[in-house]
């Protein structure tokens, strides 16, 4: 299973111990001792699943959960923390928090959530309709089985049509959806239509509205 995760925990032994372990499970992990360094990270890339301890020496890892949720809600974030009590654990779900690990942990229970986390994500990720499967977050396209390489308007036009299975689509939803506007020339929706038709998709026009998946 491949994913990235991103550790910000500042106990050396905890963070080399968690990142091996990670890594033998195929993952790609990126670790960080201070909030400052994670937080400036976080503008070049994203995580599928952030650890993060709370007790760190220039700040909380709450506040790194409050940034993560604000910026990049799409990114799990588990709390890593020896703060074990009930409140705390509250506090750090209320706060938006996808799970909370108290300190000492078993690092195979913790790879084992982690990875829960990952299956969940990709699950959600990927849209299946018929024959068709669409990946919305790498874009990835399968038709058939086989992989369909698309541009970034015939997959935007794709996943509006998953999204909206065997309902009647008009030209200016589709046109307001992908292209953002709701009036106008139509020929360029239709020569999409017509790309993904040949691509394997199976589009039903309906004469005098618009197309349906």
């Amino acid at each position: 299973m491949k994913g990235k995760v991103f550790i910000l925990e500042d106990d050396e032994s905890i963070k080399g111990l968690v990142k091996v372990a990670l890594e033998m499970n195929g993952l790609n992990v990126v670790a960080f001792s201070t909030l400052k360094a994670f937080i400036a990270h976080l503008s070049n890339e994203q995580p599928d699943v952030a650890l993060l301890d709370i007790m760190l020496p220039d700040g909380s890892g709450l506040q790194a959960l409050k940034y993560i949720k604000e910026n990049f809600a799409e990114v799990d974030c588990i709390m890593l923390s020896a703060m074990g009590k009930e409140e705390d654990k509250v506090n750090g779900l209320n706060m938006g928090a996808d799970d909370y690990v108290s300190k000492p942990f078993s690092v195979l229970e913790l790879t084992a959530r982690v990875n829960a986390r990952l299956r969940k994500k990709q699950k959600e990720c990927v849209l299946a309709v018929g024959n068709i499967k669409l990946n919305t977050e790498t874009m990835a396209c399968e038709i058939d089985g086989e992989s369909a390489l698309l541009k970034r308007k015939e997959y935007e036009l794709l996943k509006v049509f998953m999204e909206n299975s065997g309902k009647v689509l008009s030209r200016e939803k589709l046109l307001t959806e992908v292209w953002g506007y709701d009036a106008g020339e139509t020929r360029t929706l239709d020569n999409h239509v017509a790309r993904l038709r040949k691509l394997g998709v199976k589009i039903e026009t309906v004469f005098g509205v618009g197309y349906k998946l």
